[in-house]
């Protein structure tokens, strides 16, 4: 009998978006696309739509601990990501169980505001990412607007990401899509120093779900085993595309087509 085609497991934290944009519903999605199973653990429920977050409901902390110590008792994981937390109590759950398992990759997308700008975290969030998450990041990917925000006293965006590593991050991929200018430049960095620069076409919409993607695709291709600069460079790749195709169902952003591949491929 042939062997069972490997699917690793990737245990995600993150908020649950009724759209299908981002969040739980995104890293599932992504995961899928790089050949993983998705375990989706809710950290907070939202009332959003393509335009604005209008209301986030934190998950209590114990029901957070119980929906990931079930599945890790069960399932095999080999990767964990971690986005959208919604409060100090899921930080801390989240802390709780990756202490536990310290040899696990982790992808950390520190969600602090939507899409529009609408804030997720407030300081005191911040502070415990700063404290209880990012020291157990494989790689932590935040956006320069998030960057600076976790690193508030660093005067540029390169001081941010040192700041982070200082934390205890091992990698740190600063995303540009925020910062003005033709292209988009992520930027990564570790071991002290500037690692890589990759330029990307920026594409002409605003899109809702981008860094939940990435982070995911990131997550999805160290459970495979691939190593973090691989892992990145590849999942970048597979999120442009995704943005490429992207499509507005609704009346704001546009959501990632993170099945795009599906279409090519019947082309």
């Amino acid at each position: 009998m042939e062997d069972e085609l490997e699917i690793p497991a990737v245990l995600s934290f993150a908020g649950l978006d009724p759209t299908g944009g981002a969040g739980l519903q995104a890293d599932i999605e992504a995961l899928a696309s790089m050949g993983a199973h998705g375990c989706p653990v809710a950290t907070a429920l939202t009332v959003q739509d393509t335009r604005t977050v209008q209301r986030v409901m934190p998950v209590p902390l114990t029901d957070i601990v119980e929906q990931a110590r079930a599945v890790l008792e069960d399932i095999p994981v080999a990767a964990v990501k971690v986005g959208l937390l919604g409060s100090v109590g899921a930080a801390e759950a989240v802390h709780s169980i990756l202490s536990d398992y310290p040899d696990l990759p982790v992808v950390v997308d520190p969600v602090l505001a939507s899409g529009d700008g609408t804030p997720l975290a407030d300081a005191e969030l911040v502070e415990a990412l700063r404290v209880l998450v990012l020291p157990l990041a494989t790689v932590a990917t935040p956006n320069g607007l998030e960057a600076r925000r976790l690193a508030p006293e660093a005067d540029s965006l390169e001081a941010c990401a040192q700041e982070i590593l200082d934390l205890g991050a091992r990698f740190v991929l600063v995303t540009g899509a925020h910062e003005p200018g033709e292209a988009v430049n992520n930027v990564l960095y570790g071991n002290h120093r500037r690692l890589e620069r990759y330029d990307w076409a920026r594409l002409p919409h605003d899109y809702h779900g981008s860094g939940c993607t990435l982070s995911a695709a990131i997550a999805g291709l160290l459970a495979h085993g691939l190593e973090p600069y691989s892992a990145i460079a590849e999942a970048q790749e597979y999120t442009w595309e995704a943005l490429r195709h992207g499509t507005r169902p609704g009346l704001g952003q546009y959501l990632p087509n993170r099945f795009f591949w599906v279409h090519e491929e019947e082309a």
